[in-house]
């Protein structure tokens, strides 16, 4: 097969975060098998090797300098008209609010990460400036009036929408994936009827502003009252367009149908396409990640994770101030490392609490993990199956995490092995980490089972094989 994969995150090396480690491995499985052609952006950080390493992964590469200002809603060849969300009755006539929004959004990169906002317009601007107020009411006024988000507008590249849109009227391939839901918008709705079409959307967007705004864990619950059915019609709009979607948890897949149902799309056009949602989980690269040699014991905590995201800064906080502090009244030795890449001050500034070390970026994770006695995956927000977990289970370092850190993953229990503890709240917490510390035979038993469990379940490879056969269906 001729596979043209989108992916606006440029996605090596796999190291970065989620989205490059689940895009690289699968590109790379499939490149075994099929001419794969990629189209990406290059980010600042890109260096020359690594546009050249990742060359070598693939038939062909294309790589788009980054936009460097945020562009208007693409017209005519881009995907969206101009009011087209108005045109297909998929937005209401609804005029931007006449209040500032000098609070609203997300923190600066965690739009990216989580596909809700993109980066300031004006970064020489004072917190709360008249300027900054100005382009948070320019991007909501977009997103209300053109119906996709502003960060899908902010990474979107004309130059990749032209080189995408030749490849396809060529008939160069015959088949297109969105590596992540941002870059559907370069992807037309009249492609389904030519060809398979398949959006991989790691998690809804609609679901996690949900979800946010559900447990009190928003960070601007004005902002996202107002984004919320804004992303609801985003979602349904985009999900029509595709062959198929790829979704990481069956909790994802319910989400999904949720939102597609009849009742959660009224308005809609009684034609509205639902796509069939296929689950395919994260991986672990063995390799990257081989089963530790020792138990190294002692009371040593980790957490990993890309430190300028807003799930795990929330999970490093609440670890950090609320478990930690209770643990160590029993434990005054129980150290904790925070391992992720571009820590944001929020995180850096737990390194000056008793018995907690910020590390930032670290060439291999599993060195650490290996160092600690339990790995704790406290996640609050955010959905889809985590590649924290599975890393920490394939490197044999026993997991206390919560339900969204276990998301996706089958524990075991009864007649089968457990393969991780789990914990929502601090005293739960407490409790399970308290039990792993003191039984040196309950730690070996999760740590075997728990890299069984990814060696049968969840490597790149097993992974790869259900991405192809879903391509070739």
């Amino acid at each position: 097969m001729q596979i043209l994969m989108l992916s606006s995150t440029f996605p090596y090396p796999p190291s970065r975060g989620g989205t490059q480690v689940r895009t690289f491995n699968l590109l790379q499985y499939l490149s075994r098998r099929h001419d794969v052609i990629l189209g990406t952006v290059r980010s600042p950080d890109v260096t020359d090797a690594q546009i050249d390493a990742l060359r070598g992964q693939v038939t062909e590469l294309a790589v788009f300098p980054h936009p460097q200002i945020p562009p208007q809603p693409p017209l005519a060849k881009g995907g969206l008209r101009l009011n087209q969300g108005l045109e297909e009755g998929l937005l209401p006539p609804i005029a931007p609010p006449q209040f500032p929004l000098a609070k609203g959004g997300l923190r600066l990169n965690q739009g990216l990460e989580e596909g809700f906002l993109p980066p300031p317009l004006n970064k020489g601007g004072t917190e709360g400036g008249f300027s900054e107020i100005l382009g948070k009411f320019h991007r909501f006024g977009q997103f209300v009036l053109f119906g996709t988000p502003p960060n899908v507008l902010s990474s979107y590249s004309q130059a990749m929408q032209n080189w995408a849109d030749d490849l396809v009227a060529a008939g160069k391939c015959d088949a297109v994936t969105c590596e992540h839901s941002v870059n559907e918008i370069y992807v037309r709705p009249e492609w389904r009827q030519k060809l398979l079409t398949v959006v991989n959307i790691h998690s809804s967007v609609w679901g996690t502003c949900r979800e946010m705004l559900i447990t009190s864990t928003s960070q601007k619950p004005l902002r996202d009252r107002l984004n919320l059915p804004l992303l609801a019609r985003y979602e349904r709009r985009y999900c029509a367009k595709f062959s198929r979607i790829v979704a990481t948890t069956s909790t994802d897949k319910q989400q999904l149908l949720e939102l597609l149902s009849p009742a959660g799309r009224l308005g809609e056009k009684p034609d509205f396409f639902v796509p069939p949602i296929d689950v395919i989980p994260n991986g672990v690269d063995l390799t990257e990640f081989p089963y530790r040699s020792i138990d190294p014991g002692g009371h040593t905590l980790i957490f990993a994770g890309a430190m300028n995201n807003l799930p795990n800064i929330d999970a490093a906080r609440f670890l950090s101030l609320q478990i930690l502090p209770s643990l160590q009244q029993r434990y005054p030795d129980a150290t904790l490392t925070l391992v992720g890449a571009s820590p944001v001050p929020e995180v850096l500034a737990l390194g000056k609490l008793q018995g907690i070390q910020v590390v930032g970026r670290v060439q291999r994770v599993a060195e650490y993990l290996h160092q600690a006695a339990v790995c704790v995956v406290p996640m609050r927000i955010g959905f889809g199956i985590k590649n924290k977990t599975l890393e920490a289970m394939a490197a044999g370092t026993p997991v206390v995490a919560s339900e969204r850190g276990l998301e996706g993953l089958a524990l075991g229990g009864g007649a089968q092995p457990t393969r991780a503890l789990r914990a929502n709240k601090v005293q739960e917490y407490v409790e399970a980490i308290t039990s792993l510390f003191e039984n040196q035979q309950q730690r070996q038993e999760l740590s075997e089972s728990a890299r069984a469990l990814v060696e049968s379940q969840y490597t790149w490879d097993i992974i790869g094989r259900q991405y192809d056969r879903l391509l070739q269906l």
